[in-house]
């Protein structure tokens, strides 16, 4: 009990001076270098703040004056029974600590474990097209199900449907918002938000209440570039906020890829252009393990009767269709026919089984088990 109270008070500690304004969180972090904890920056006298690197003088008597009060933000992480994650705990990731300008605390709604240190991140258009939404489920289930943990923004398009993917074959997700941990946005993804705390972790760095104006959206992305090893671009416009992340990333030392599209979608001449000035060109899952081989550690697949990942979950009719398919080649008609199900029907439980890594399709509308 005395421990929990101690750390109550320095988390504390970290709330009021994360209010105190203009400490940028380069500044914050070079504060808590020079003083150890912002309880020691919070008793430190004035003539000793002063020495520290490019820090303003209002600044500096705005910490000594303690102007900050963050009862009522102390009372809602309470009440919402959400963890706070600061620069000096273990459990902050590693990956994330080691950008420019870290955010100094994370407010978390489940929880990040060591193996999200294995994390790629999906983002793209808001507007996605059929392809994109597809495709990035496709590229995140099959990643999530080798144990990678996936990270977007849960915005609407892209992000949503990589956050999707990797839930569909039950593995681990983060995502990252720009506005306060108690704000949902899009208010449609109240559902989503839910499963990602169950089987992942939602994150800001934004006190509760905070709306999701325009400019909180490039600092989140800093945040989702800087917890992957890698950024996967799968639709963007010329002007989209995935390319922001997509150059965060390479400040980062982060690897970026983009998927091509149709040449004449307005939203893949953002990822188009990125693949011209280097960006590594994306067709399927192998094509970004092979680049991150040295970083990643992929769960090895597991012979038949050891603990291995889950199965995915699957629906009735696709339990019906899954089982029909072997290692022999069957032609998608004799599916829908030996299935009973309506053509149509038929075609998109095809579509989410390759989804979730279980089948693949080959030429002339043939499929067979994954193995």
């Amino acid at each position: 009990m005395q421990n929990e109270k101690l750390k109550n008070l320095e988390i504390k500690d970290w709330l009021t001076l994360k209010a105190i304004p203009d400490i940028t969180d380069n500044l914050y972090k070079r504060l808590i270098e020079e003083f150890d904890s912002p309880k020691r920056v919070l008793k430190a006298e004035e003539k000793d703040l002063a020495k520290v690197p490019e820090i303003k003088r209002n600044v500096v008597r705005a910490i000594v004056g303690k102007r900050a009060d963050v009862t009522d933000e102390w009372e809602l992480i309470k009440r919402h029974k959400i963890d706070i994650i600061t620069l000096n705990d273990e459990s902050y990731p590693k990956s994330l600590k080691e950008i420019y300008d870290p955010p100094p605390l994370l407010y978390v709604k489940g929880e990040i474990k060591r193996e999200d240190k294995n994390a790629i991140a999906i983002v793209g258009s808001r507007r996605a097209t059929t392809y994109g939404k597809l495709t990035a489920q496709r590229l995140a289930a099959q990643l999530a199900a080798q144990g990678i943990t996936i990270v977007s923004g849960m915005a609407r398009g892209i992000d949503s449907e990589a956050h999707k993917g990797a839930l569909a074959v039950g593995g681990r997700t983060i995502a990252v918002l720009g506005c306060g941990i108690d704000v949902v946005y899009p208010p449609e993804n109240r559902a989503l938000e839910d499963r990602i705390a169950s089987s992942g972790a939602v994150i800001t760095e934004f006190p509760f209440g905070t709306r999701p104006f325009a400019g909180n959206f490039p600092k989140r992305n800093r945040i989702i570039s800087g917890l992957s090893l890698g950024v996967i671009i799968v639709e963007a416009a010329q002007k989209s906020g995935a390319l922001i992340t997509a150059r965060l990333a390479l400040e980062q030392g982060r690897e970026v890829f983009a998927v091509p599209g149709s040449t004449t979608s307005p939203y893949s001449r953002g990822t188009h252009n990125l693949i011209k000035e280097g960006a590594k060109l994306v067709e399927n899952t192998e094509d970004i393990l092979e680049e991150l081989e040295p970083l990643i550690e992929i769960r090895k697949k597991k012979k038949k009767g050891t603990k291995g990942f889950p199965r995915p979950v699957l629906s009735k009719e696709e339990e019906i269709i899954y089982n029909l398919i072997t290692q022999e080649p069957k032609y998608i008609d004799l599916l829908i026919q030996e299935s009973r199900l309506p053509a149509q029907k038929a075609m998109v439980v095809l579509t989410n089984l390759q989804i979730k890594s279980l089948i693949k399709e080959l030429a002339g509308k043939n499929f067979i088990r994954k193995e």
